[in-house]
């Protein structure tokens, strides 16, 4: 294992700063770029805007704010383009589930919630933390883990004010648990399906429905026993901060709107979970009727959206684009999976490259991007694409370490109080636990050679 890292770091280090050459392009069929001055340009905005997020110099929607203006200015992509992501459908639906759970607060409804929580739980912090996760992570199996999880965070708020516990020990280890439980069926996360389709595309026997299970749900139980066991001991106390959000439990409620609000809110449930609407469209139309039904006022809706969440996600999305238009994540990409022959080491290296990326682009993205790398390089080696292609799937949504990883990381930076650092901090024993039973179990399950 020492030797394995000593081979695999280097390299990585290697890719990130120097890329990969056309030579070894010939040896996989993989498509480089053929001037690479654009890919490196964006790595080194990617590297500039990964050091201000983690030292948090100016505040974090300032910087997710510089990357599209920086993509602009570097013609790496148009200004059409870089501040199009602000009106994509996922930042839309953050806005509109801001309002919404806005609404169940003013209405009493997530106190109502929560106390009935607290009170099954008799105030166990350890218990609720558990249930939580296990209640999310179970639903994000057959539902979007965005739209899960978006759904679950007014009801944590109002379990957090209950039971007077910081949502700093709760949330992000809920939307880990999101993620987790997307790795459990084909529909639970895109990367499940776009892995699914690119293998059928390919001609390759693709995954069941159920057979993500196998790995999906060893992944959820490690991180409900990380959590249950050690993790919550570590997990931020932020009591200068948390006493303003406690106070919004003193603040009158509309009580006879409760009504309404539950309506509302169990009408976007539905909607989300049978799909009858788009995600966003249900969401959005949530929103509105919490206006329209006085469940809460205009001002409040406004001031109801956590603006943070907004600029970070859109901000990144533009990276996203930016890192597959220019050639970055190829060139990134390539150079690792051409340096390995030892099927083992191939499959942690892919594992790892791709959760490198994934911290930095949309899941969505980095799995698109590492499949058809990957199928290549496995038939080069005569070996199974399979347990290459499940890591890949398994390793673009166990992502823990940024807040811009995935949309429940994302979701919930605002109202936990976390900064940007906070995810290294308490999210990297789980990353490394996943990492490691990705690296070991799955070609266990899926051998190199059927």
């Amino acid at each position: 294992m020492k030797r394995a890292l000593q081979r695999i770091l280097p390299c990585c280090l290697c890719l990130l700063l120097f890329g990969a050459s056309a030579a070894q392009a010939a040896t996989t069929g993989i498509e480089l770029p053929a001037d690479p001055t654009q890919a490196y340009i964006t790595l080194g905005i990617l590297l500039i805007a990964a050091l201000m997020f983690f030292t948090e110099l100016v505040p974090l929607p300032i910087t997710a704010l510089l990357v599209p203006i920086a993509l602009s200015l570097a013609d790496i992509i148009s200004a059409q383009k870089a501040f199009s992501y602000f009106g994509d459908p996922t930042v839309v639906l953050f806005m509109a589930m801001f309002i919404v759970g806005e609404g169940t607060f003013v209405t009493g409804f997530a106190d109502m919630v929560g106390r009935t929580a607290v009170r099954l739980s008799r105030g166990n912090t350890v218990l609720l933390l558990v249930c939580a996760m296990t209640a999310v992570g179970l639903l994000s199996t057959v539902l979007s883990n965005t739209g899960t999880i978006v759904v679950a965070v007014p009801m944590i708020l109002g379990i957090c004010l209950s039971a007077r516990i910081s949502p700093g020990k709760i949330l992000l280890p809920v939307a880990y648990a999101s993620s987790l439980g997307g790795t459990v069926t084909l529909v639970g996360t895109p990367p499940n399906g776009i892995i699914n389709s690119m293998l059928a595309q390919a001609g390759a026997r693709p995954f069941g429905f159920f057979e993500f299970a196998l790995i999906g749900l060893p992944l959820l139980f490690a991180g409900l026993l990380y959590y249950g066991l050690a993790g919550h001991r570590f997990l931020p106390d932020h009591p200068e901060t948390d006493e303003e959000l406690f106070l919004a439990e003193e603040a009158p409620r509309r009580r006879e709107k409760l009504p309404h609000a539950m309506l509302i809110f169990l009408f976007v449930v539905v909607m989300m979970a049978s799909e009858l609407i788009p995600l966003t469209t249900a969401a959005m139309l949530g929103a509105c009727l919490m206006v329209v039904t006085r469940c809460m006022s205009m001002r409040e809706a406004f001031h109801s959206v956590d603006w943070t969440t907004i600029f970070l996600f859109a901000g990144m999305l533009s990276m996203s684009a930016a890192m597959t238009s220019s050639g970055a994540a190829a060139l990134v990409a390539h150079t690792v999976v051409t340096n390995f022959s030892d099927p083992w080491l191939l499959m942690a290296v892919c594992c790892l490259l791709t959760t490198i990326i994934t911290h930095f682009m949309s899941n969505t993205a980095t799995a698109a991007l590492m499949a058809p790398l990957a199928l290549p390089i496995a038939q080069a080696s005569g070996i199974s694409p399979l347990p290459l292609c499940m890591g890949i799937a398994m390793a673009a949504s166990t992502c823990f370490l940024t807040p811009v990883a995935t949309p429940p990381n994302t979701i919930v930076l605002g109202p936990g109080r976390y900064s940007f650092l906070d995810y290294l901090k308490y999210g990297w024993p789980l990353q490394l636990i996943c990492l490691l039973l990705c690296c070991l179990l799955i070609p266990l399950i899926w051998p190199f050679y059927p």
